[in-house]
């Protein structure tokens, strides 16, 4: 194994752990977060009915800044490189298209509905649950199915 993976394994498991922590893996929460309204006649698998859990704010926004801090400090000079790979690799695209709308609303109702979005979904499985490994299964499908029609 080379240092580029190496330091990638840590990386995603430092982003798992956080995620564990924080309390991302637990669909419950993210129900309760979704509840903006704070309805009495919530989700049906939201914990608390009615009160609104606004910690996923908090952690959307460290990502946040975080991410802003090395966009920030990334040199945009072609002579720079990281310091395990050949190149940077910046987004290119700044347009927004019909698929990357499709692919948000399809995101968001997903997320909605199950509670999980792709990051939290993989760091459960290491905690277990047929829920995440339904989760994952569907989410991997959709994307073969996507790569395969749609790009």
């Amino acid at each position: 194994m080379n240092a580029k993976n190496i330091t990638a394994f840590v990386a995603g498991l430092m982003f798992a752990f956080g995620l564990v922590l924080s309390g991302m893996t637990q669909p419950a929460k993210i129900a309760r977060f979704l509840n903006v309204m704070g309805l009495q006649n919530g989700i049906s698998w939201t914990a608390q009915p009615g009160l609104w859990d606004p910690s996923l704010a908090l952690v959307m926004g460290g990502a946040l800044a975080v991410t802003l801090i090395a966009f920030a400090i990334t040199p945009r000079s072609s002579n720079a490189k990281p310091w395990f790979d050949e190149a940077f690799h910046l987004p290119a695209r700044t347009d927004v298209d019909h698929k990357l709308i499709l692919g948000s609303v399809f995101f968001g109702i997903g997320w909605g509905l199950a509670g999980y979005c792709p990051g939290p979904a993989l760091a459960s499985l290491l905690v277990g649950g047929v829920d995440a490994l339904a989760f994952c299964t569907a989410m991997m499908s959709g994307m073969w199915a996507a790569k395969k029609w749609l790009v």
